[in-house]
C-alpha cells in the first residue's frame, strides 16, 4: 500500500511538472531531464511511469480533457439558460488557466504544432460548445442566421487565445476581458435585445467567486 501511494504521488508529481514545463516551454523544449529535476525525481522514475515525452503529453491530456469536462458538466448542471452555461462555462475555464496549470498544458499541446497528433481538450471542448449552442437555438436565444457551429469556431478560438495570452499576462483572464469578451460576442448571439454581457455573467455565476466555486473540481 505505502509502495502504492509513493507510486501515484511520484506519478501525479511527474505530470504537474510536465504540464508546467510544456506550458511554459512548449512541448519541442521541454526535456525529460529537465521535468525529471522539477518533480524533484530521478531520470529511472521518470521512465518507468512514462516511457516518452510523447507518452507524458498524453496523460497530460488525458487529465485536462477529464478536468474540463468536470468544470463544463458543472456549469450545466448548476442550471440557467444555454447561453448562461456557455458564459459560466468560459469564465471558469480562463480562472483555471490562472490556477492548474495541467488544464493550461492540455489546451497548448492541443494547439502545438511541433507534436503529432493529440487534440483531446479541444475536440471535447469544441464538441461541448456546439452541443450548448445548439440547445441555445433550440430554446430561441440565439438569433436567427446565427450557427452553432460558427459559434463553436469563434469561442474555442478565443479560448485558446486567452490560453496563450494569459500565459504571459495574467490581466488577460480577468473578469473585465470577460465582460469585453462577451460585449462583442452576445449582442450578435443572444435573441434577447439589449442583453447586458456584465449581468448574464453574474447571473450564470450566481454572483459566486468562479474561483472558489471550482475549488473541488
Amino acid at each position: 500500500m505505502v509502495k502504492q501511494v509513493r507510486a501515484a504521488r511520484t506519478r501525479q508529481a511527474l505530470v504537474l511538472a510536465a504540464a508546467e514545463a510544456f506550458a511554459h516551454d512548449g512541448y519541442a523544449r521541454a526535456s525529460l531531464p529537465a521535468i525529471s529535476k522539477r518533480a524533484g525525481v530521478s531520470a529511472g522514475a521518470l521512465h518507468f511511469h512514462f516511457p516518452s515525452k510523447d507518452a507524458l503529453a498524453g496523460e497530460i491530456e488525458t487529465v485536462a480533457a477529464r478536468r474540463v469536462e468536470e468544470l463544463a458538466e458543472c456549469c450545466r448542471s448548476a442550471g440557467g439558460s444555454a447561453l448562461e452555461v456557455l458564459v459560466a462555462a468560459i469564465r471558469h475555464l480562463v480562472v483555471t488557466f490562472a490556477t492548474d496549470p495541467v488544464v493550461r498544458a492540455g489546451f497548448a499541446l492541443s494547439g502545438d504544432l511541433s507534436r503529432d497528433g493529440g487534440a483531446a481538450v479541444l475536440d471535447w471542448w469544441h464538441d461541448w460548445v456546439r452541443d450548448v449552442v445548439g440547445q441555445a437555438q433550440r430554446t430561441g436565444e440565439l438569433t436567427d442566421g446565427v450557427s452553432p457551429e460558427g459559434v463553436a469556431v469563434a469561442v474555442v478560438a478565443a479560448t485558446v487565445g486567452f490560453e496563450a495570452l494569459g500565459s504571459r499576462d495574467r490581466d488577460w483572464l480577468s473578469k473585465e476581458r470577460m465582460v469585453e469578451f462577451w460585449a462583442c460576442l452576445l449582442p450578435r448571439l443572444s435573441s434577447v435585445p439589449g442583453r447586458d454581457p456584465g449581468a448574464i455573467e453574474g447571473e450564470a455565476l450566481g454572483d459566486r467567486d468562479p474561483e472558489s466555486s471550482l475549488a473541488g473540481l
